[in-house]
C-alpha cells in the first residue's frame, strides 16, 4: 500500500492568532540568496510574524518547509503556479487556500500597512486564521504520527523503533521522528540517535542545513533511552515494538534481514521524503510494506 505524506511542523513553532503586521512582504525571496540573511531562527520566524505576505515555490519538491514555517507565523503564502501541484502530491496542504492566497496577494501587494481598512485587514485575518487552523489540525508532527499509524492501520501501538541509515539532517525523516517522540515518548527509539532534534550543549545548530531551523534542538535528552541502542537486535528478537519505521528508505534500511525475520512486512513502514527518487516502491509495496511517499 502507498499513501502521500508530507512534511510537518512542532506545534510550538505555531502562533495562537494573528500577529500584529508592519509590513506587507516578508523578507525571504526564494532563490535570492542575498534575501537568505537570518541566522536566528527567532529572527526569521519574527519577519513572517509581522509580515502579511510570503513568498514561496516549488523547489527540487513541490512540498517545501518553507510552506509549514509562513502559515505557522501567521503569515499569508503567496505560491505562484501552484495549480499546477500534481493531485497526489501535498495532499495533506491547503491547496485550495492557497489559490485564494494568491489571489490576496494580487489584491493587496502594492499596498502599505496604513493602506488597509478595517474590512480589508479583518479578510486578510481571516485567511491567516484559516491557516493557522488548517496547520495546528493536520500539520503538526504529532499529526502527522497519527496519520501514519491511520493510514497504515497499525493499531494499539505503544511502541515503534525508528531507524535510520544516516542520521545527517533529513527533513521528513527529523520532523516525523519529532511527531513521534511527542506521541510515544522513549517508546519511540530512534536508533541510531539523531543527535540533532535533542537540545544540547555540544551540537553547533547553525552547522546543520538550513541552519538547523524549525527541525533541530527540540526534544529532552531524557527522550532517548541509551540503554536501548545496546539491545536493539535482542529487542527486535523478542519483537519489543510494535512496529518498525524507516524514516528515509533511500538512505539506508539497517537490520533489514533480521527485522523480516520477526515482524510481518505490514509491520514495518518505509518513508521516502526525497525531492527526485528514483526508487521502486512497488517492490517494498508487493513485499508487504506500507510505503509513504512525499513526492508522488
Amino acid at each position: 500500500m502507498i499513501h502521500n505524506i508530507t512534511f510537518s511542523i512542532p506545534d510550538c513553532k505555531i502562533v495562537d492568532s494573528v500577529p500584529s503586521k508592519t509590513k506587507i512582504l516578508a523578507t525571504v525571496i526564494p532563490a535570492r540568496t542575498e534575501t537568505y540573511i537570518f541566522n536566528e531562527e527567532v529572527d526569521y520566524f519574527n519577519d513572517y510574524k509581522t509580515s502579511m505576505f510570503a513568498i514561496t515555490t516549488k523547489k527540487s519538491g513541490w512540498d517545501c518547509m518553507r510552506h509549514y514555517e509562513i502559515m505557522a507565523c501567521g503569515c499569508i503564502p503567496y505560491f505562484p503556479n501552484i495549480e499546477n501541484c500534481p493531485k497526489n502530491t501535498m495532499t495533506l496542504l491547503p491547496k485550495d487556500l492557497f489559490i485564494e492566497c494568491n489571489a490576496l496577494y494580487a489584491k493587496y501587494k502594492d499596498y502599505k500597512i496604513s493602506d488597509f481598512t478595517s474590512d480589508e485587514f479583518g479578510e486578510c485575518s481571516e485567511m491567516i486564521t484559516k491557516l493557522i487552523d488548517h496547520t495546528k489540525t493536520y500539520l503538526t508532527t504529532y499529526k502527522m504520527a497519527k496519520y501514519i499509524l491511520k493510514k497504515s492501520q497499525s493499531h494499539n501501538v505503544s511502541s515503534v523503533l525508528y531507524l535510520s541509515g544516516r542520521t545527517d539532517p533529513d527533513y521528513l525523516r527529523c520532523v516525523t521522528l519529532h511527531g513521534f517522540k511527542q506521541l510515544l515518548g522513549n517508546k519511540c527509539h530512534d536508533y541510531p540517535k539523531v543527535p540533532h532534534i535533542y537540545k544540547s550543549s555540544t551540537i553547533n545548530y547553525k552547522s546543520l542545513y538550513g541552519k538547523g531551523m524549525t527541525y533541530s534542538n527540540l526534544l529532552d535528552e531524557n527522550l532517548h533511552d541509551d540503554e536501548s541502542d545496546k539491545t536493539v537486535e535482542q529487542d527486535i528478537k523478542n519483537k519489543k515494538y510494535d512496529v518498525v519505521i524507516y524514516g528515509s528508505y533511500h538512505r539506508g534500511i539497517p537490520l533489514y534481514n533480521l527485522i523480516c525475520e520477526y515482524y510481518k512486512p505490514s509491520e514495518m513502514l518505509m518513508l521516502c521524503g526525497e525531492d527526485l527518487h528514483p526508487c521502486n516502491y512497488n517492490e517494498l509495496i508487493s513485499k508487504g510494506h506500507t510505503v509513504f511517499v512525499r513526492e508522488l
